[in-house]
């Protein structure tokens, strides 16, 4: 027996399909002929027939029953209909599943005039993808963070802050510190169990790190979400900043950390 949730699940999606047929044209399809269509869009047969999927499948799901859905179903769905990224994004969420095709295509990195948003903040800025990797900094960042955004330095957060002295010196919090963002990325990469990137990063820091892999197997979960943040740096002696960390719209797996200045303590 089906789930209150799982039941608006599945006529979500339904939904959602329905929608998407009925707005397509025959023609963009290089569909044509037939009777005079008493209604707009495509009929259920040839969203079948452009997908190489079962007539009777996709009516059960335009209906909402409760039949089974594979990833490789709704990627097939997602190509016949010529959906957009956010059309497809949408699909495998309200699916729920994972798209098999998501994090291997380096066309949906952001392009650089997003990544460069973080020259225009007062204060240190970085942006991570989906492995926790700095893809963009500002020269603010690149000072605060020596070992890490400085020239030759590891690019990786996780593995800064597990394999780099400097990140020890640095963090004025380090154990608290490093148990939070271990149980920041766990959550942040639910979505990419079987991404393997993902994969061999953990597998790296559990090999070569022993307190990585204490955090890890602690299987903490935390959002990651903004706070109070010191740093005792080198030169410029105790800094303390408050965090802001964004998602950036249109690239979720892509997330913009500032560290905005506090007054002196």
């Amino acid at each position: 027996m089906k789930t209150h949730s799982s039941t608006k699940q599945v006529l979500s999606l339904g939904a959602f399909l329905r929608a998407l047929r009925e707005r397509q044209t025959p023609a963009a399809h290089g569909l044509v002929g037939g009777s005079r269509r008493r209604t707009p869009g495509l009929r259920r047969e040839e969203v079948a027939q452009l997908c190489g999927l079962s007539v009777t499948w996709y009516t059960w799901i335009e209906q909402g029953r409760d039949v089974s859905i594979s990833p490789m179903a709704l990627a097939r769905l997602a190509r016949g209909l010529r959906l957009s990224r956010a059309e497809r994004s949408y699909l495998f969420e309200v699916a729920g599943k994972r798209d098999p095709e998501r994090g291997n295509d380096t066309v949906d990195d952001p392009p650089g005039s997003v990544l460069a948003c973080v020259d225009a903040v007062d204060g240190p800025a970085y942006i991570l993808d989906r492995t926790w990797t700095a893809r963009r900094w500002n020269a603010e960042a690149s000072r605060l963070f020596a070992g890490w955004l400085d020239d030759g330095g590891e690019r990786n957060l996780l593995r800064y802050v597990f394999l780099r002295p400097e990140a020890r010196a640095l963090l004025a919090d380090w154990e608290a510190r490093a148990h939070r963002v271990v149980a920041e990325f766990r959550a942040a990469t639910t979505g990419h169990v079987d991404d393997p990137d993902v994969r061999r990063l953990v597998d790296e820091l559990r090999h070569r790190s022993p307190d990585f892999a204490r955090c890890w197997e602690g299987h903490g979960v935390l959002i990651r979400e903004g706070g109070e943040r010191t740093f005792r740096h080198p030169s410029d002696g105790l800094r303390h900043y408050q965090q802001v960390s964004l998602t950036i719209a249109g690239w979720p797996d892509f997330r913009l950390t500032m560290l905005l200045a506090l007054p002196a303590r």
